[in-house]
């Protein structure tokens, strides 16, 4: 009896101790050690409550899935937990054990998370994976929970310019210069011809003489824009009103020009040079890539675009000193050295949102989602993009969205300068419009109440008399000389 209790008490003992370390060898691997301690081992909803588990593939990315505190947490860990909820299952998440997306090897095989799915190891892969047709070829995928393209990211001080020589007309685009230069040859020329016409402006054509000569309303306009009072001095009513709209033309455009001069100038640097993916195949100062095996390298390849072409084979022919095998290798690889990083926009604001001297070029191609990857014929792929649905209706994915992205920095960067377009000012132009239309309409009105008081007079047309006047006003320079050819000829 001795002997058996002993046998017994010894065996337990061995059980005890054989558990023991095995649950030492898992709390030494740092990613079970994240697995176990935030509770994606064992959920509370666990078997023990008769719920489904599922095996969760995820990869390492900020701010997806990011280690914290011994925990994982991030955007994909908070939706997982919301479809959990509402589909009510269990999950135990684990780390990929290549750090890779899923790409076909040379082999033929997949790697990363799509190959753990294909060889079972894993159930479904929540984490930022873009669906392609390759991926899609071979797993399920659900409907997109994150839109996102590609897109450049760049250090600010690798791609900014120095000040140009003429670096005080980049507040205005070369349209609104081009309005403004119109603008001004026209008001210009409204207030020659309106002087002109005018008979409060210059009653007696024959013998005075027009002050609102054409360089005379250049000049007139000029000094307007500078905020400087010049002569001739408008007298008629119809010249006074042209003189008055450009007056407050200039005053509102004058302010526009200095608060977008003052934005530029506290911004500190200019536009950037590298706006597209055209602009970064020709520039030679920056090497650029793209995470290797990833989705965006296919998608240059796989391009008919001789552009995207053009990018492929570089990155092809460097493929070992400009491709990068994780994203945080690229971040910290574009702010270190002079070098540009191609991959998904979504990531790349959030890069440059929490490093101030990174940015990202305007143009964004290939739009694409990121989705949830199931196997095929899976029952989950149809329940998980329902839920997905359900999350985006309910406003969940944007509430998620704005928890992980938004910091003090992103606020900074949307703050970013842009020259004055002319649609900006487009009422300040209409008004200028209205205004010598005004001028030109009240100036034929005072020709034409001198037209009538003088056609009673000489007992002629009204419009004969007014077509008259019209005609000396507008040719005032050819009967001068005419009256002074017959006046030299009397003298001789």
């Amino acid at each position: 009896m001795d002997k058996g209790l002993h046998f017994t008490f010894s065996v337990i003992t061995t059980v005890l101790l054989l558990r023991e370390s095995s649950q030492t060898g898992e709390k030494n691997d740092p990613k079970m050690l994240a697995a176990s301690k935030s509770g994606f081992g064992t959920d509370s909803r666990g078997p023990e409550a008769g719920l489904p588990t599922l095996t969760v593939t995820t990869i390492l990315e900020d701010p997806y899935v990011m280690v914290r505190s011994a925990e994982l947490e991030g955007y994909c860990i908070d939706l997982l937990k919301a479809l959990a909820a509402m589909l009510h299952f269990s999950y135990k998440v684990k780390v990929v054990g290549d750090g890779q997306y899923g790409a076909v090897s040379s082999s033929g095989n997949w790697t990363g998370m799509i190959g753990e799915i294909l060889r079972q190891e894993a159930d479904i892969a929540v984490a930022p994976l873009t669906v392609t047709s390759a991926r899609e070829e071979v797993v399920s995928f659900t409907t997109p929970f994150l839109q996102t393209g590609i897109g450049i990211l760049l250090r600010k001080d690798t791609v900014s310019q120095e000040m140009s020589f003429f670096h005080f007309l980049a507040p205005f685009s070369k349209e609104t210069w081009t309005g403004l230069l119109f603008a001004y040859v026209l008001t210009s020329f409204c207030l020659f011809l309106v002087a002109r016409l005018s008979p409060c402006e210059w009653n007696e054509p024959k013998s005075e003489e027009n002050h609102f000569t054409f360089l005379n309303s250049l000049w007139f306009g000029a000094g307007a824009l500078a905020l400087q009072g010049v002569t001739p001095r408008p007298k008629a009513l119809s010249v006074r009103v042209i003189a008055a709209v450009w007056w407050l033309f200039t005053i509102a455009l004058l302010a526009a020009y200095i608060a977008n001069f003052t934005a530029l100038l506290s911004s500190g640097s200019e536009q950037l040079p590298i706006q597209t993916f055209e602009d970064l195949v020709k520039q030679r100062k920056l090497e650029f890539g793209t995470l290797y095996g990833s989705s965006t390298f296919y998608f240059f390849k796989n391009s008919k675009n001789p552009i995207h072409q053009m990018i492929y084979e570089y990155m092809d022919k460097r493929r070992d000193h400009v491709l990068v095998k994780t994203y945080q290798e690229a971040v910290q690889r574009v702010m270190e050295s002079n070098y540009a990083f191609i991959g998904e926009s979504i990531s790349q604001d959030l890069a440059a949102a929490r490093h101030c001297n990174l940015i990202r070029a305007p143009e964004v191609i290939g739009a694409r989602g990121f989705g949830i990857a199931t196997a095929q014929a899976s029952l989950w792929t149809k329940k998980l993009s329902i839920a997905v649905l359900k999350l985006r209706e309910s406003g969940d994915l944007d509430y998620l969205r704005n928890k992980w992205w938004e910091t003090s920095c992103l606020h900074k960067s949307r703050d970013r300068w842009s020259p004055l377009q002319p649609q900006a000012l487009g009422g300040l132009f209409l008004t200028l419009a209205i205004g010598l239309a005004l001028g030109v309409i009240a100036a034929v009105v005072e020709l034409s109440n001198k037209s009538r008081h003088a056609a009673g007079h000489v007992k002629k047309s009204c419009c004969s008399v007014f077509t008259e006047e019209m005609c000396t006003r507008l040719r005032i320079k050819e009967n001068t000389r005419q009256s002074q050819e017959t006046s030299g000829r009397a003298n001789a």
